[in-house]
Formats: structure tokens, sequence, C-alpha cells
């Protein structure tokens, strides 16, 4: 049987022994509370929809992560330039995008 109080044998655990066993075990304690926190905010982060201004319009004045999209009449005017549509085309939704019901009506 061991004699961890060190009776008679010179070795065991003296104070300073106990204190650094306490200090070590504090300190395992404190990472493994640590990383059960990073680990339930990691989990538990949901996916938050960007505000149609871009992600910049949520913070004012913050950077811009992305440059909006191009605007529909940019798209047709792109079409066009590719050989996709002809002008005939090009103009007929180009007025149907610029109307005052728009495309819907």
């Amino acid at each position: 049987m061991r004699h961890w109080h060190g009776f008679g044998h010179g070795h065991g655990l003296s104070g300073w022994g106990i204190g650094v066993m306490a200090i070590g075990l504090f300190l395992v304690a404190a990472v493994l509370v640590l990383a059960a926190i990073a680990l339930f905010r990691y989990v538990s982060r949901s996916p938050r929809p960007v505000p149609p201004g871009g992600p910049a319009a949520a913070v004012p004045g913050g950077p811009k992560a992305w440059a909006p999209g191009p605007t529909p009449e940019q798209v047709l005017a792109e079409r066009f330039a590719r050989g996709e549509i002809d002008a005939e085309e090009y103009r007929l939704r180009l007025d149907t995008l610029r109307s005052a019901n728009g495309p819907g009506g």
C-alpha cells in the first residue's frame, strides 16, 4: 500500500506538491469549461440573413464585404453583348423593365 502522506519514507506530497496539484487541477478545469463554452457557441450559431443593402448595411460605417449584384438592366445588356439575345428582344425586354408596371405587370 502506498503512503501518500510520506510518514517515514521521505517521499510524498508536501505542501508544494499539493499546491502545484491544485493549480494544475484548476487549469485543466478552466480549459474544459472554456472548450465547452466554445463548442456550445459554435453549435448554436444560426445563419443570419443578409440585409438588403449587404452586410455593410447592418453596421453603419462598416466595411463592405460584398458588392451589390448587377441590376436587371445590366444583366440584360450583358446578355445582348454576348449575343444571347438580338436587338429587338433586347429593346422589348428593356422597355418592359423600364415600364411603370415592371416585368410582372
